[in-house]
């Protein structure tokens, strides 16, 4: 399985969803802070939605015009974290979105399993991990969903489907008590703290790694037997691994090259120049190979070596147009 999933040699820069420069290439952000049950958490999401909205304001190009946000009380530029306000949001997104686009969903808050269902607690009547999948299912483009409350870890298996990253921040549905895993998820993009490869933007396995490693130092120093093990699956088996699981090195994968905020149009307008638009489209030929040999198996071979062919050529020219721009180095 960690051979299927880990694959050298590729170094995706920017996001997952970029197929082509006359393609879209919109980002789209919803973010969900469910029923808090007192003063205590209400603050603490609240915190948590505030950290991430500001980091991600940060990113250049970033658009707020792409940025959902649902709280337990609405306010200006905040919709309420009901399921009406949920439907209505995706409703709203699935009229936005088209087959590039990418969608990032993060659930702060509580969640429950009464041995059957886990859900995600809302005002008013919660959606179960079905529902959920049932919700973003029309949607066109790519998902990365990441529940980061209790006795999350069903969604992994609800959600999971090829081209999708699904996180949880627990393996199991009976790990119930409140997680610190969305504490240092939001940390890993505050001042892109989980910046490990030092490109200026933290990537989904990113964080992922980076909030993984919080939660397991959090409890060490308190002495504590950890109660959340966090899990990513990106490769739609809806089995996920946990951070430790991977073999050291480069990571590949969806998970690797998708990158919370800004698509790649918006990064390469912010910055400009010439660089930037080749590193851009270097990026994006980087996650159509990765994408290609992720569907290998369901290809017949002469079609799959031509398509690679075609990309690793092309990637071959925007490299050497790169190295002259940069004065041959």
């Amino acid at each position: 399985m960690i051979g299927r999933r880990w694959r050298a040699g590729v170094a995706a820069l920017l996001l997952l969803a970029v197929r082509g420069p006359a393609e879209a290439r919109d980002s789209f952000t919803l973010i969900v802070s469910g029923a808090s049950g007192g003063p205590e958490y209400a603050e603490r999401y609240d915190r948590w939605r505030t950290g991430l909205v500001a980091a991600l304001r940060a990113q250049p190009g970033f658009r707020d015009d792409r940025l959902l946000l649902l709280a337990e009380t609405a306010g200006a530029g905040v919709g309420c974290a009901s399921r009406e306000g949920v439907q209505d949001a995706i409703r709203e997104l699935a009229g936005r979105m088209d087959g590039q686009s990418v969608l990032f969903v993060l659930l702060l808050g509580h969640g429950t399993f009464d041995g059957q269902d886990a859900k995600f607690n809302l005002v008013g009547p919660d959606l179960t991990a079905a529902q959920w999948a049932a919700l973003v299912e029309p949607l066109p483009g790519r998902l990365v969903f990441v529940n980061t409350s209790a006795a999350s870890a069903p969604f992994l298996a609800s959600l999971a489907k090829g081209g999708r990253i699904v996180i949880t921040a627990t393996e199991s549905p009976v790990q119930r008590y409140a997680t610190v895993f969305p504490e240092f998820l939001i940390r890993a993009f505050v001042g892109a703290a989980g910046d490990v490869d030092r490109n200026g933007r933290v990537s989904v396995w990113e964080a992922f790694v980076y909030a993984s490693a919080g939660v397991r130092r959090w409890y060490q120093e308190r002495g504590r037997l950890a109660t959340e093990r966090a899990l990513l699956d990106d490769t739609g088996d809806g089995f996920g691994i946990e951070a430790g699981e991977v073999e050291d090195g480069p990571r590949a994968g969806l998970s690797a090259a998708a990158y919370v905020g800004a698509g790649v149009d918006d990064v390469a307008t912010a910055q400009g120049g010439e660089m930037d638009r080749l590193a851009a489209r270097r990026a994006a030929l980087e996650v159509e190979i990765e994408e290609l040999r992720a569907t290998r198996a369901t290809l017949a071979p002469a079609r799959y070596a031509a398509e690679l062919e075609r990309l690793l050529l092309e990637l071959a020219r925007v490299s050497r147009d790169m190295r002259l721009l940069d004065g041959g180095r």
